[in-house]
């Protein structure tokens, strides 16, 4: 099987280990001076993570090439997993590209952000055949793939997409409408405010409230979601009895929370604070990495697990 990955940054290098260690031979198409170097070293460091989720690596750079002519790079291509830029006219131009040139039966996959797939498809002559496959970062740890499909996005783009990420051992969530942000960077942001909230209001500091969450939401969350967790939290009644019982009390709290701006003294005070997380960006990397793969692996979610 023969990928291409368009874009070398961060979240294509990260696709690239995880493909490439499961056997797929990998095209990398970036213009960008020096991005062989950029992207060897990008491997070098997630080369670790995965050996200990159990893939295999013998071999893994010999799978990985570069082409940066986009037209030459999708040629004979069996999947492409677009990267870039958050740009609509530079998404236009690689897809435009990528039709013209990618065999009939190639997915057709993005990993857009923001940018919904019916917006992109609208240069396609076939439009039928894109649908964004969003990965929450890094894509070579976090098993969640958003797949979600545009106004014109056909079932067998959409079957396609899940049967390919799930042979990465990567979860794929198919969702029903095209909403912006998709769902999981929607939470994110919604918790994010209050947590700046609640820091800016000084009630408690960066490390306090990550704390909180690593020592109670994220451990509950890592086992069962907040549908889950409140319907079991409404005990023999279940979700119901909680609706009835606590949601006045919730929806109340709604009303309560922050509404902060990310202006300068905010700012300011939220990189102060971040100084003191009590490591280099690349230590904090790597611990975080090893303890989200020890979670993975507990849980029977690690990529070389869910694969099997």
């Amino acid at each position: 099987m023969r990928a291409t990955i368009v874009g070398g940054g961060v979240i294509g290098v990260s696709w690239a280990g995880l493909m490439a260690a499961h056997g797929i031979d990998v095209v990398i198409n970036d213009p960008a001076p020096g991005i062989a170097e950029t992207v060897r070293a990008g491997l070098d460091e997630l080369m670790p993570s995965l050996v200990e989720l159990g893939l295999p690596t013998d071999g893994l750079l010999d799978r990985i090439s570069f082409e940066a002519d986009l037209a030459t790079a999708v040629t004979g291509t069996d999947v492409v997993q677009e990267n870039g830029p958050e740009r609509l006219e530079l998404k236009h131009q690689i897809w435009s590209t990528v039709e013209a040139n990618a065999p009939a039966h190639a997915l057709f996959l993005t990993s857009t952000s923001g940018t919904p797939a019916t917006d992109i498809a609208t240069v396609l002559k076939s439009p039928d055949r894109l649908v964004v496959g969003h990965p929450f970062n890094p894509p070579h740890l976090i098993p969640l793939v958003e797949v979600v499909p545009g106004e014109r996005t056909s079932e067998a783009a959409v079957q396609g997409a899940v049967e390919f990420y799930r042979s990465l051992g990567k979860k794929p969530i198919v969702l029903a409408k095209e909403v912006p942000g998709f769902v999981a960077n929607r939470l994110q942001a919604a918790i994010f405010r209050e947590c700046v909230h609640l820091v800016a209001e000084g009630v408690v500091t960066e490390q306090q409230l990550d704390e909180v969450v690593t020592s109670s939401l994220g451990q509950r969350w890592a086992i069962s979601g907040p549908f889950l967790s409140f319907h079991l939290g409404g005990g023999p009644g279940g979700l119901p009895h909680f609706l009835e019982h606590l949601g006045p009390g919730l929806e109340k709290r709604w009303g309560q929370l922050g509404t902060p701006h990310l202006d300068e003294q905010t700012n300011t005070l939220l990189s102060e604070q971040a100084a003191d997380f009590g490591g280099s960006i690349a230590e904090l990397a790597k611990a975080r990495d090893s303890a989200q793969i020890a979670l993975m692996k507990a849980l029977g979610t690690a990529p070389s697990e869910t694969a099997r």
